[in-house]
């Protein structure tokens, strides 16, 4: 029945965030607001969060597919803000919650608030990102906040091990806990590297796509599962492994494959993100029957938590512009960059929606620990204030404040023409090189040689006249012009094939295998067209 159960909510979940994507709205908050709503139907099976599953199935995933897709040139170039952000605010945000909840309830140990300080501390930049990639955020934004998500679940997870050992009596001194983390950075981040070469070594022996991208699912488990065994990071093994191999791949990966994983990674991302959030909504059962059965009045308890998930999302905010305007800190994005507009930091301080992580750690809270119920409660009221708060106002003051950079698409463009200038200045030489050595090897007349070259010729200048006149064009022109419509032709002319082969396996005439080998060759033709102006269009 358990399993029913589970089909049923990733089956709601997907569906929710297929309408969401519909009508490009934010598939995170529909489906945990409609998760809330469901859990209070009577009789609706109850499914209970497993820190543990969350921790080492959902988690690595996760973080692995974030860091395959990030740059990490845009990650050494952001790496103060992100270490500002990721690291340090996650511990002043779990010392001050921590100090607060004391003050509100003094006989709970502190050792306790300073677990849930590290419960809450690390945002969840799932919502954030797909919010502020469909406003268009600048890149610069985007990149720090993408950043800040891959190593801040790090810093709060270690912050909450020392805490747990502390409330349970084992911990030993403050030097001791900042000992811990060193270790567990290195140890991750070593571990996280030594894996990502292994398999890449391995997947660039293998040349063979489908067994290539098989093999790369295991890799954040494996790094993941590893570096906890040694007392590491599990989560920066994950991004240390992410990071090297998508960056490798870029120039030793095959093309089959990086098209292969790309669409592998972004089905698994929208499995377990869907699923994640449908979760964190449905634990709402179980949150108010632990409230209930606590020695504390109700009101008390609502009152504390309600000041927990202030406090959480106010922290930030100065602790964003601190962390930028002071020289001490050299600056938020960058030594040789000017100080970034308070717009994009307003933005940036509004960001702190919490996710799955903090209830996953609440609920995995040893049983001993002082306050475990006024903790989960506290966690939730976070998680899904701040997630209900701040990510249905931040579109709002995204939009309020117009962060958006007119000129970035200006740079990206002469980017991009410079890159295929470049590009098609290579291939031109090469080409002359191909003709002087295979010449002589030809057994053919001379004039087909000349033609071979100039067929080759014409496709680097056709495909370099397609990408210039599309940079120059905007969206709207882009839609009308002749490169457009003549796309659309080619989409027209290989869907008649499509139904035509079709037609022939329906009459007898083809084998079913024959036919899928042709509506490959189709398939990847019309995908390279749909691609390519998509990516404009965007």
């Amino acid at each position: 029945m358990q399993l029913l159960t589970l089909m049923a909510v990733l089956a709601g979940s997907l569906g929710l965030t297929a309408f969401a994507r519909r009508f490009n709205q934010s598939a995170p908050l529909l489906i945990v607001v409609v998760a809330l709503g469901v859990s209070f139907i009577p009789g609706v099976p109850r499914v209970e969060l497993d820190p543990e599953l969350v921790l080492t199935v959902v988690l690595p995933p996760l973080l692995y597919s974030t860091s395959l897709e990030s740059s990490v040139a845009h990650f050494k170039s952001n790496l103060r803000p992100i270490i500002s952000l990721g690291v340090a605010l996650v511990v002043v945000t779990a010392l001050v919650v921590g100090l607060v909840v004391h003050l509100l309830l003094p006989d709970l140990p502190f050792a306790s608030a300073l677990v849930l300080g590290a419960v809450v501390a690390p945002p969840d930049a799932v919502t954030a990102v797909a919010i502020g990639r469909r406003l268009g955020l600048p890149r610069r934004v985007m990149a720090v906040l993408t950043g800040e998500s891959l190593v801040n679940d790090a810093a709060a997870l270690t912050l909450y091990k020392i805490g747990i050992a502390a409330a349970l009596g084992t911990a030993g001194s403050i030097g001791g806990g900042v000992v811990v983390f060193a270790v567990a950075t290195v140890v991750g981040i070593g571990i996280g590297l030594v894996i990502g070469m292994i398999v890449g070594l391995i997947r660039h022996k293998l040349n063979d796509p489908l067994i290539e991208s098989t093999f790369g699912i295991i890799v954040p488990f494996a790094a993941y599962v590893a570096a906890e065994h040694v007392h590491g990071s599990g989560v920066l093994a994950v991004v240390a492994a992410g990071l090297f191999l998508g960056h490798k791949s870029l120039r030793y990966g095959s093309p089959a494959t990086r098209m292969q994983d790309s669409s592998v990674w972004a089905s698994i991302d929208v499995l377990l993100e869907a699923l994640v959030f449908a979760l964190m909504g449905l634990q709402l059962p179980f949150v108010l029957e632990n409230a209930h059965a606590a020695t504390r009045a109700d009101g008390t308890l609502a009152w504390c938590a309600l000041v927990v998930l202030m406090v959480t999302m106010l922290v930030r905010i100065p602790a964003v512009f601190v962390s930028s305007y002071l020289p001490q800190t050299a600056r938020l994005f960058g030594r040789e960059r000017a100080v970034p507009s308070w717009r994009h930091l307003a933005v940036v301080s509004w960001t702190g929606m919490r996710g799955v992580v903090t209830l996953a750690a609440a609920t995995g809270i040893p049983v001993d620990v002082p306050g475990r119920t006024e903790i989960q409660l506290f966690a939730f009221t976070v998680a899904i204030g701040t997630l209900l708060i701040q990510g249905l106002t931040l579109p709002g003051l995204i939009r309020k404040l117009n962060v958006a950079d007119p000129d970035e698409a200006i740079r990206d463009a002469e980017e991009e023409m410079a890159a295929r200038t470049v590009a098609q200045a290579a291939a031109k030489e090469r080409l002359a090189e191909i003709m002087r050595e295979r010449v002589s090897t030809m057994d053919v007349p001379p004039e087909k040689v000349e033609k071979i070259r100039q067929r080759l010729d014409t496709l680097i200048e056709s495909r370099y006249r397609l990408a210039a006149a599309g940079i120059s064009l905007s969206a709207e022109e882009r839609v009308a012009s002749p490169q457009a419509q003549f796309a659309k032709a080619r989409r027209e002319l290989l869907v008649i094939q499509r139904e035509a082969m079709i037609a022939e396996r329906e009459a007898g005439r083809l084998d079913d295998d024959i036919l899928r080998k042709v509506l490959r060759e189709l398939d990847l033709e019309e995908l390279t067209l749909t691609s390519r102006f998509t990516a404009r269009a965007g």
